[in-house]
């Protein structure tokens, strides 16, 4: 059996980590509120303008066809990976690389590079992958023209065919204790859903001063609201995945100190009583000495 002396450090030490992980989930919450509102907003935002890519695009003839919704025979394939830079964030980080791993197992027969954007997803793939570029730096001043200019390279090498596909792959934000990893075709464009019948693809648009200057400003936009969007949503994910492995560590951290209160609590009664045996045997042997 432990001494109470070291019980009684088991205790100390679990008291200061509880106060650690009860901090880290305050933290995470307060950075919660501001990425949950950032993506909430840019979300209808960069859903519709794709809906109206998709739909020009759908309705276009083949020699207005924008160089960004070209489908070509697909030799090389990009994965822009988006984790964190930190850990202690439960399966946030697991689950994406697990997510990709399955990507690189189904196109085992193209060449593949990836863009990291966050340490964990580069440290995952350098070994066995080529990396294209890595911008864990991201994170550390994360706004919209960083990622536009992120974006724009990989839209040039896309342009110049030194890739076939583009995806990105990321955590995307449900609510503070859910996120769903999702894997989303960046390049080329996609049409409007197969599914949809021509009647429900609203292509009754009135462009002005014309459709090709219109398309050449928002097209790209789209393709860098998207990344972006992807961003946002894996960084408030992260934020909701942290608070909650947090909340369940502190949880569990406290319950694993009241039972060695309680264990500890035994060892002491324990051994006073043995003290007290030994005083009342030793106070009878020197009566019957």
């Amino acid at each position: 059996m432990a001494n109470l002396k070291e019980i009684r450090g088991r205790i100390t030490s679990i008291s200061s980590t509880m106060q650690i992980t009860s901090a880290m989930k305050m933290v995470s919450a307060a950075k919660l509120k501001k990425a949950q509102d950032a993506i909430v907003m840019l979300r209808p935002y960069s859903e519709k303008l794709q809906e109206i890519i998709q739909n020009v695009s759908a309705a276009s003839d083949a020699e207005n066809i924008s160089e960004f919704a070209l489908e070509r025979e697909v030799k090389k394939v990009l994965f822009i990976t988006v984790t964190s830079n930190r850990g202690l964030a439960g399966a946030f980080n697991s689950s994406v690389i697990k997510e990709l791993n399955i990507q690189f197992s189904a196109n085992e027969n193209v060449e593949i590079e990836v863009l990291t954007v966050g340490k964990k997803a580069f440290d995952a793939v350098r070994k066995n992958k080529t990396v294209y570029e890595n911008h864990s730096s991201l994170f550390d001043n994360l706004s919209f023209d960083h990622v536009s200019n992120m974006t724009e390279k990989v839209m040039s090498d896309f342009k110049a065919g030194k890739f076939d596909k583009v995806y990105v792959v990321y955590n995307k934000f449900i609510n503070a204790a859910t996120q769903e990893v999702v894997t989303e075709q960046v390049l080329p464009i996609s049409s409007a859903s197969e599914e949809k019948t021509v009647s429900e693809i609203n292509v009754d648009y009135i462009f002005e001063p014309g459709r090709k200057e219109i398309l050449d400003v928002l097209i790209p936009k789209s393709i860098k609201t998207q990344v972006f969007k992807a961003i946002l949503d894996s960084v408030a994910s992260e934020h909701g995945a942290r608070m909650t492995a947090m909340h369940k560590a502190t949880d569990n951290a406290d319950a694993l100190r009241s039972d060695l209160k309680i264990f500890y609590n035994k060892a002491r009664q324990a051994a006073i009583t043995n003290e007290i045996l030994e005083i009342v045997s030793g106070a009878e042997a020197l009566k019957n000495s």
